[in-house]
């Protein structure tokens, strides 16, 4: 049995789920809606507020599956009735942020800005104080999407090793190098 996939799913008030004739399992809460396409094979039942996914045989594809979709079925609960959250850092002279509605402008030392249209489901917000470096604040309630779009936003300056100069996930421990050494 997989570990994963045999844990219930407790559903929080003001959270409901409906399973359609083909598997599509939709997920409605306080924040909105999602939905997911389950495998056929896959049974999942709803019973007094708890979801419970089932396989029929211990098949090696039906092992992997299981567990996989109880954990994109507990992601769902989790963003529709609290939502995620990914806060980046930007780390270097000049580097700055601005949100305009769903576009992200970013300047991170080329010679040109960088302008990133968000999808409509991700929620933007840049903090810039004096003295610390600006945070951009993504939040929407899918949590593959907003890993997705932090990763693709870190992916344009990845810290480096000798200073630490780029865009960092918040609370992410980088390996520094020490550098040149010094006499020869």
């Amino acid at each position: 049995m997989s570990r994963i996939g045999k844990l219930p799913i407790s559903l929080p008030s003001g959270v409901t789920i409906s399973v359609s004739d083909d598997n599509v399992v939709s997920v409605k809460g306080p924040l909105g809606t999602l939905s997911q396409k389950v495998d056929s094979d896959i049974k999942v039942e709803v019973e007094n507020n708890t979801i419970i996914l089932a396989r029929p045989n211990d098949e090696k594809r039906l092992k992997s599956l299981h567990g996989l979709y109880r954990a994109l079925i507990a992601n769902m609960v989790t963003g529709v009735s609290k939502g995620y959250r990914k806060d980046l850092e930007l780390v270097g002279v000049g580097y700055r942020a601005e949100a305009n509605g769903q576009r992200l402008e970013m300047s991170l030392g080329f010679s040109h800005d960088i302008i990133m249209e968000l999808p409509r489901e991700i929620k933007v917000e840049t903090k810039t104080e004096r003295r610390s470096n600006p945070i951009i604040t993504l939040s929407s309630i899918d949590k593959q999407l907003i890993g997705h779009v932090a990763a693709k936003i870190r992916s344009l300056r990845p810290p480096e090793p000798y200073k630490g100069k780029g865009i960092k996930f918040v609370g992410e421990q980088l390996r520094r190098k020490a550098g040149k050494s010094a006499g020869v």
